[in-house]
């Protein structure tokens, strides 16, 4: 049985059971926002009709990208996910990318849910943990109070991790169940009582934008919907059951989270307060609504069920919160682990404690937490806006890895399916980084740069890997960094265009409030509308030095990391041929030895079988006498002795390789000039030996040569052996002739 001390720093072990899978899938799929923000979402910008149209459409989508991660995991497993696959099957620099945006889109769902506990309290707790404030960052009031709770529940969710891993994972099952129970009891009461509340479920669709403009603006944020379904893929060594039913996994979690979504579509519309005239004017004016009332979905089940739904819900959102702490860190965790086995981390996130449990990886993603609750919930909105772009990435080298690797495999069905998904993430990435493609369609202004900055910050990491890397094995695909490069100033524009466009509006705006309704006429003195015009020329101006500035930045940067690979690469090919060298070179008289003649043989015999060979001949030489020197004067000088006799071969066949095939035993292959001077060669080689015959310790050798025969020699091996037998008839001459020759 294998102790604590013997596991800890070993490789993960099985654990994770169908159940537990599907939890875990279904906890990371769906978190707070889901109760909390849907109505800001979705309804506000395609109606119920709408949102319910295209959640189903992005289900479908994510379907097939599940599909994909399920051949991926069937073909090749192993700790990490994505970054596992893209390390394998497009190497390690793809890897890399691919793990870093995993990161940002995890860790940012994480930040958002353990955020999310302050906005929890506040809506059942009133103001108890709102003390010690600390300041107001982009309109948002930051306590110390709410910080610490924060805080709290991330530690805590690290400390149950690492401790607990099977427990942990009957939790999840637990909560998977209350989540999708009590949402569908809600449903239930809600479809049941709504026939005669008077409330009324119009408009299915928004009237001021297309109905199928509407369905593709929530399909093409399905990303960010389901973003957390495919998170088992990083565990799948841990696996207590076969990677194949992976699939139907994902298809029960991708079913379950499109109904409970589309069930929280049709609570948050079922009911609305008496002061609106119906659920689109709700929607619209939530923030003029305090507590409960200001959550539809809430408002709802209070509505049908009394406290009794509202004690439900509430429940079921502390489980959604922590679901998702759970799942994202456990995620991240494994990561973390493939990043330590590659030496992307330091080696101590490859290791296991006693419990199985990569416990250091939990720790890092709790480290680099602590600041988060400090930055306020605008701040986080922003981040989490960018792990639509990050998860389209994400899902697109998923597709792509599949449609590769299926092509490879011959798999006809799996490079479609590839295929097809990495045209629907580039139409989707399209839809994420063009602003107002359709009405809706643009993020945040603030996420673009958040983007920009984060992949800033992933080629500063990557130098730094590559100052470390002693292996070699990334910095060799500069195609993906210049690509990489070229996102990144595309978002960056994105970002410059939509700030101006927002200096411009504010502009407007101020001067629409100078102008007499009566008259139209700017009633603004030249003072204030010239001072309002150098507002916007500065801000313009920022903006584009601060493009500039990261371009640049950005730019050298880049180089610096050509540089480091260009560098390495030249080490390691340097490093490469000396060991190739090494391996092929006869230690002790310096010519090609037994294994460089094999790779010769293969090459010729390749060239003979696609008869292209050109002409050449084999000479194939025996050292006589070496015994006679061993036996007299000693092994030394039989060493020098063979190096003498090896000098003597080279410098008579000097622009041929030589070969040390046996211990006293060489070849040549004659080619171009030699080949030419043949005859000539072995005659002075056969005049040297028979000269040397009776001085001491010269260098006699016995040499056949044979020319190869395009008509009747199918390799060199037929070749070797009559120049071999021409050789040993040329040792019978020179033992007549008195030679010391080896019996």
């Amino acid at each position: 049985m294998m102790t604590k001390k013997d596991e800890k720093g070993g490789r993960l072990t099985p654990y994770v059971t169908p159940a537990g899978a599907w939890a875990l899938s279904l906890g990371t799929a769906i978190g707070w926002g889901s109760l909390v923000v849907t109505s800001n979402t979705y309804l506000s910008q395609a109606g119920p009709a709408g949102s319910i149209a295209g959640i189903l459409l992005g289900a479908l989508v994510m379907l097939l990208v599940g599909r994909n991660y399920h051949y991926l995991m069937n073909i090749s497993p192993g700790a990490g996910g994505v970054y596992s696959f893209a390390r394998k099957i497009l190497g390690q620099d793809v890897g890399f990318l691919a793990g870093w945006f995993v990161l940002l889109t995890y860790i940012a769902v994480f930040w958002a849910n353990a955020t999310a506990l302050p906005l929890f309290s506040r809506y059942f707790l009133g103001d108890v943990f709102r003390f010690g404030k600390l300041y107001t960052l982009f309109d948002y009031d930051v306590y110390l109070g709410e910080a610490l709770l924060s805080l709290g529940g991330i530690f805590l969710t690290i400390l149950i991790c690492t401790r607990r891993r099977r427990a942990v994972q009957r939790a999840m099952v637990g909560m998977g169940v209350l989540i999708a129970g009590t949402i569908t009891v809600c449903l239930i009461f809600a479809l049941a009582g709504h026939g005669g509340s008077g409330y009324s479920f119009q408009p299915g669709f928004l009237e001021d934008s297309g109905r199928l403009n509407q369905v593709i603006l929530i399909a093409c944020i399905s990303p960010w919907a389901f973003i957390g379904f495919e998170n088992i893929s990083h565990m799948s060594e841990e696996f207590t059951f076969d990677a194949r039913k992976t699939f139907r996994i994902f298809t029960v979690t991708l079913m379950m989270v499109t109904f409970l979504y589309a069930a929280l579509f049709i609570l948050s519309v079922s009911a609305y307060p008496p002061q609106f005239s119906g659920w689109l004017e709700y929607i619209r004016n939530l923030d003029q609504v305090k507590g409960i009332d200001g959550m539809p979905v809430f408002y709802a089940a209070r509505h049908y069920m009394g406290d009794a739904g509202v004690v439900m819900l509430t429940l079921s959102l502390l489980a959604l919160v922590l679901t998702s702490l759970i799942g994202n860190s456990t995620a991240l965790s494994r990561l973390f682990y493939a990043f330590g086995q590659d030496r992307v981390l330091p080696e101590k996130y490859a290791e296991v404690n006693g419990r199985g449990i990569p416990a250091n990886g939990f720790l890092l993603v709790a480290l680099i937490s602590i600041p988060i609750p400090f930055l306020g919930r605008t701040t986080i909105g922003w981040i989490v806006d960018v792990t639509t772009i990050g998860a389209t990435i994400i899902y697109g080298i998923v597709c792509f890895m599949t449609m590769k690797a299926a092509g490879q495999k011959k798999d006809r069905t799996e490079r479609w399916t590839g295929g097809l998904g990495l045209l629907l993430m580039a139409g989707m990435l399209g839809y994420l980084l063009i602003p107002n493609f359709y009405r809706t369609g643009s993020m945040a202004k603030e996420s673009y740069l958040l983007f920009t900055l984060w992949g800033v910050l992933g080629f500063l990491f990557f130098r730094r890997i590559l100052r470390r890397n002693e292996n070699g094995d990334f910095g060799k695909t500069l195609v993906v960094w210049i690509g990489m490069l070229g996102l990144l100033l595309t978002v960056a524009l994105i970002w410059m265009n939509q700030t101006m466009l927002e200096s411009v509006r504010q502009s407007m705006e101020m001067l629409e409030s100078y102008t007499d309704p009566a008259t139209g006429m700017v009633i603004a003195g030249h003072d204030t509308i010239h001072g309002q015009m150098m507002n916007m020329r500065g801000m313009n101006s920022m903006t584009m030095t601060a493009v500039v500035a990261l371009f640049v930045f950005t730019i050298s940067v880049l180089l610096t990391n050509y540089r480091i690979m260009s560098r390495k690469a030249r080490e390691n090919e340097a490093a490469l041929g000396d060991a190739r060298q090494a391996a092929t070179t006869d230690s002790m008289t310096g010519v090609k030895n037994k294994a460089a003649y094999a790779e010769w043989e293969q090459r010729l015999d390749a060239e003979i079988a696609a008869g292209g060979a050109a002409p050449f001949a084999l000479v194939v030489c025996d050292v006589n006498g070496l015994k006679h020197i061993n036996d007299t004067y000693g092994h030394k000088e039989g060493d020098a002795y063979i190096c003498k006799s090896c000098k003597a071969i080279c410098v008579i066949f000097q622009h041929s390789p030589v070969f040390r095939i046996g211990g006293d035993e060489f070849a040549a292959i004659l080619r171009e000039q030699d080949f030419e001077r043949r005859e000539e060669l072995i005659r002075q080689l056969n005049e040297m030996s028979e000269t040397n015959i009776h001085r001491d310790r010269e260098p006699v050798v016995s040499a056949g040569m044979e020319v190869f025969n395009p008509e009747k020699d199918e390799a060199l091996r037929a070749v070797f052996e009559r120049a071999d037998a021409a050789m040993y008839r040329r040792k019978q001459q020179l033992k007549g002739m008195g030679a010391k020759v080896r019996e």
